[in-house]
């Protein structure tokens, strides 16, 4: 398992934004540690799922760099006269 380490700083934003949510769109009040509790959860279920989505699209542009390289590489080749 991957584990995700966020700044402090950044992550009390987050547990602050997770407060505003619940506030906002579920008529709720939680407090710090709930926040922080289910910001941690969330990150647990969903921190692999998005990271090898990042990989997945990582590895596709990665590969369509290599194709453009390799017609480079190709379009140098000198013709042979024979």
């Amino acid at each position: 398992m991957i584990v995700v380490k966020i700044p402090r700083e950044q992550k009390n934003s987050l547990i602050s934004e997770v407060q505003t949510y619940f506030d906002m769109e579920r008529s709720e009040t939680i407090g710090e540690l709930a926040a922080e509790n289910f910001l941690d959860f969330m990150i647990k279920q969903l921190g692999p799922i998005i990271y090898n989505q990042a990989i997945r699209d990582c590895r596709t542009v990665v590969m369509q760099q290599m194709e453009r390289v390799d017609e480079e590489i190709y379009a140098l080749e000198q013709p042979q006269n024979y």
